[in-house]
Formats: C-alpha cells, structure tokens, sequence
C-alpha cells in the first residue's frame, strides 16, 4: 500500500528521547516506533529522518536552554544523538539540526514545490509542532500522524495535537489508518 502523496518526516527518533532515564525521555517513545514503522512501506523513497544535535556554542536563548539541560551538551557523534535501533539501519537520508524546527531549506528541496509533508516523531509538543507550523507558514500541506507521535507525557501531546488542528487546512491530524486509506497508484 502506497500513500499517493507526500514525504514522510521522521522527527528525532533519537536515544536521547526513547532512554527512560532522559530528562528528554518520551513516556510512550515506543508507541511512536511503532507507528513509524506501519508508515515506513508506504513511503518507500520518500523519508527524511532528523536528528536534534546540541550546537556546538549555543547562541542567544539557547545559552539559557542548556545551561538548563547540560547533559544535552555533546558533540555529534555522541550516542545520545543516535537514531535508535530499529531505525538506524532504515534512515537512507538523515537531516540534522540544532533547532526543534525541522523544515529547513534541505527538508522542502526533498518535498517540491506543492510537496505534502507528512509528520510523525518526538516530541509532539516541541519539535513535531515547530517543523508543522513553519511549513504551514511555508504554504505546505501538513499532516500529523497523532498515532505515530509522542509528546513529553500524554497530557502535552493531546495538546499539542489540539492548537495544531487549529491550522486546519494548513495542518490536519490524522491517525495511521486514516492516512495509510489514501492509497494512490
């Protein structure tokens, strides 16, 4: 089955959000996998994987913000920043940045002009809501797989969830099986 339209963007499926012990952790990091894992086939050739790295000299309010989260303050390579197991070896493109933001030029130039893109992740309620709004901003066809995401606890995620419905027809919330019905040739 094959979704007619769209790119899929896997936000931030990282360790640092799946390890329990993470100050970053999300509670239900492994109902997202899961849910990334349904869409995966149906996206063949068309997924971005991101990752959120520290900056190498946090800049601005982003001083405050690690100064806050020390523990974040690792280089690249470190294994915090890691795509997790079951996706290390299915991310063909993988885009990094050190903001909670993910539409970045690269992302777009992957999407085309009148490109749908297609969001499911961590965390729901920081970096899946900033990449949704600023591709809406950007004029892009937004869908957030709910079912497919996780935010900082339940309670952030259905809210997160609720303000980005709000952008309808710029941002629309849709489940798996909602998404995975609009099959195309």
């Amino acid at each position: 089955m094959s979704v007619s339209a769209g790119h899929l963007a896997v936000i931030d499926m990282q360790r640092v959000f799946a390890d329990p012990e993470s100050p970053w952790a999300a509670p239900r990091y492994a109902d997202a996998a899961a849910g990334v894992l349904a869409l995966l086939p149906a996206f063949s050739g068309r997924v971005t994987f991101t990752r959120f790295l520290a900056p190498a000299q946090p800049a601005g309010a982003w001083r405050a913000y690690y100064d806050r989260f020390p523990f974040a303050r690792r280089p690249p390579g470190a294994g915090l920043w890691a795509l997790t197991d079951e996706f290390a070896g299915l991310a063909e493109h993988v885009l990094d940045t050190t903001t909670f933001g993910k539409w970045t030029p690269e992302l777009a130039a992957r999407l085309g002009p009148d490109g749908r893109l297609v969001l499911a992740g961590v965390s729901t309620d920081c970096c899946v809501l900033s990449t949704a709004l600023a591709a809406a901003d950007a004029g892009t066809e937004v869908l957030v797989v709910a079912d497919a995401c996780a935010g900082a606890d339940d309670d952030s995620h259905l809210r997160a969830l609720q303000v980005m419905e709000l952008y309808r027809p710029l941002v629309r919330v849709t489940t798996i099986a909602d998404l995975l019905a609009e099959t195309g040739p």
